[in-house]
């Protein structure tokens, strides 16, 4: 239960914010209770207005990878806000990180920068559809890309369909210009294009999926979307908002060994600030202004302090290389997890990919949106408060991803794996 300082800013903010939170998931409908508010946080936790500490798997959806202001970020964050926070201009800091990108990202010749994944979302979009000259974008279902108007699409009833508007708002017309798919049915996706290949510009898709819950690629799959799209002269785009510098340096494209035609980028890459991106292929991103006629811009795009943050950011894992330490830990945690949850006679599924998993409370394999659905939504409610309780804060949904960092130490981990055992003993 929040707080009462939480309670009271909740109430307060919700006169003056629709639903009183600037991200619908905040608001913790789908687990009940009212919100923590965020006071500070400080390594592996989050601090609320009234002094608790949690122990914090969520890390802003996953930008953390080191934490909670990690020193050096911080100082590299402030040494540049010294010398100003905005310029709408060109700067040498820029230049730098989309250098280290490509650097640390082989299938981008060229990138650029903006504010937020949805914006690199539906950049990347216009720029496959500009490059295609077609109009039609397959993506999953359970999959979320941003807010972006043509991709906020249900699924209709057949097993490849153009898709339905999802939100209120999104025209009819638009949503028609989006096939979505199950996630890991090459089948579908050969249908799909033996359908519609002529008019189908792109394959949007997250290589490993983080907002159905953690959903991991079946052998192939990716193979085969690379090869469709390739036998159609369609553009394959990579989604990795939230994969990317999460699995390794590479994203999952380097895990996997795919080199899509466009990669989105955002959260990890901006070292805790708003920053994403997207790039590929020079003769595709040359056709960006003002280069070539696909128009993109922004005001903060390339802002100094957000491009500081995730240039010290990207060295620090590139000097550091934690992956082999977050892997090993977030195995150990989920083996330790399954088995507190078998002694509980509680039922999971966990799908985990190197530092990031989701407890699914289903019986069986999760490797889809529609699997995962089956899962017992309501358990995880109250699994959720019953750590939050505790002094854990995991995702406030069951259809999203935790993450460790590597601030999360053994005796982290060791404390937070025996409030698990109370929680799930609890149900």
């Amino acid at each position: 239960m929040a707080g009462i300082k939480s309670r009271r800013l909740f109430a307060r903010a919700q006169r003056a914010i629709p639903g009183g939170v600037n991200s619908p998931v905040r608001a913790f409908k789908a687990v009940g209770g009212t919100p923590v508010f965020a006071a500070r946080g400080a390594g592996a936790y989050l601090f609320d207005p009234d002094g608790r500490r949690y122990a914090d798997f969520c890390l802003s959806w996953g930008p953390l990878i080191f934490g909670h202001a990690r020193k050096e970020i911080v100082f590299a964050a402030q040494a540049a806000m010294k010398n100003g926070t905005t310029f709408g201009a060109a700067t040498e800091g820029e230049m730098l990180l989309a250098e280290a990108i490509k650097k640390a990202v082989p299938s981008i010749d060229l990138v650029r920068l903006t504010s937020s994944g949805t914006e690199a979302v539906f950049s990347a979009l216009r720029l496959a559809r500009a490059f295609t000259g077609r109009t039609l974008v397959v993506k999953f279902a359970g999959s979320y890309h941003g807010h972006v108007d043509s991709l906020l699409v249900g699924a209709g009833s057949a097993a490849a369909t153009l898709g339905l508007p999802d939100s209120a708002g999104v025209p009819k017309a638009w949503a028609k210009t989006t096939i979505v798919l199950p996630y890991n049915d090459s089948q579908a996706v050969a249908g799909a294009f033996a359908q519609w290949g002529g008019d189908i510009a792109a394959v949007i898709v997250e290589p490993v999926a983080g907002n159905m819950g953690v959903v991991l690629p079946e052998p192939g799959f990716l193979q085969a979307l690379k090869a469709q799209t390739a036998r159609h002269k369609a553009l394959l785009i990579f989604d990795e908002v939230i994969t990317g510098f999460r699995l390794g340096l590479g994203g999952a494209q380097g895990l996997y060994g795919i080199r899509p035609d466009l990669t989105c980028l955002g959260k990890i890459v901006g070292g805790g600030f708003p920053l994403a991106a997207f790039g590929g292929r020079r003769d595709i991103m040359e056709l960006l202004a003002p280069l070539g006629p696909v128009y993109q811009a922004g005001t903060l795009s390339g802002n100094p302090v957000a491009v500081a943050a995730g240039r010290k950011c990207l060295e620090l894992l590139r000097r550091g290389n934690p992956y082999p330490a977050l892997d090993a830990a977030a195995r150990g945690f989920v083996r330790e997890a399954e088995a507190a949850a078998q002694k509980a006679g509680v039922p999971v599924t966990i799908n985990r990919a190197a530092s990031m998993f989701t407890i699914f409370f289903a019986e069986s394999p999760v490797t889809n949106f529609l699997q995962a659905k089956r899962a017992d939504a309501k358990r995880y409610g109250k699994f959720f408060n019953g750590l939050l309780a505790a002094g854990v804060y995991f995702p406030p949904a069951q259809f999203e991803a935790a993450f460790l960092s590597t601030a999360h130490d053994a005796w982290v981990r060791e404390q937070t794996l025996k409030a698990l055992g109370r929680a799930l003993n609890a149900l």
